[in-house]
């Protein structure tokens, strides 16, 4: 059997519980063993003790992480909720009236052209207000789950960075 590691793709199902600090524990996500999260293991797709905890395991073995929120996403940043100028929504000169919606998700680049992802907090005469924080930002997580699948990654996954094919991207 293969064993989660380098250049390997990975497929789990889990569970995932966080902790607020204050209610306690409390149902987050369900990731089920029909349609697993695939991923390129030791590429960053994942948080690092979560990854870590995965080495060395096969397919079919169980896996419990617990995560403080300085080994997941940090704490909750008030830098980065931030105030965009309503024509950065613009296309083509034309305002984007579907995109400027409160709790809408965007995914959208900073300068150095790194992912972002922006929660629209509100829209005002000063602008689009916009979290950058991880939704999980300042939570604890706790990850209960299984190995669905191991394999070798494709000299092109490896290339690329990212898994491709079924649980992957379409190329």
């Amino acid at each position: 059997m293969i064993q989660v590691g380098p250049e390997t793709v990975v497929a789990v199902s889990y569970t995932l519980h966080v902790d607020d600090g204050e209610t306690g524990m409390q149902f987050r996500e369900a990731i089920s063993e029909a349609e697993p999260f695939y991923f390129l293991f030791g590429v960053g797709q994942v948080l690092p003790k979560l990854e870590a905890a995965l080495a060395g395991l096969v397919a079919g073995d169980p896996f419990e992480v617990f995560l403080s929120y300085e080994e997941a996403y940090g704490d909750y940043d008030p830098a980065k909720r931030v105030i965009l100028p309503k024509h950065a929504f613009k296309e083509d000169g034309v305002k984007q009236r579907q995109l400027l919606r409160v709790g809408k998700v965007i995914p959208m680049q900073d300068e150095e052209g790194n992912r972002l992802r922006g929660e629209i907090l509100k829209v005002d005469y000063k602008g689009v207000h916009m979290d950058f924080n991880s939704p999980l930002a300042g939570l604890d997580l706790q990850f209960s789950g299984r190995v669905v699948a191991v394999r070798k990654a494709e000299a092109e996954e490896i290339a690329h960075g990212h898994v491709h094919g079924p649980g992957g991207v379409q190329h």
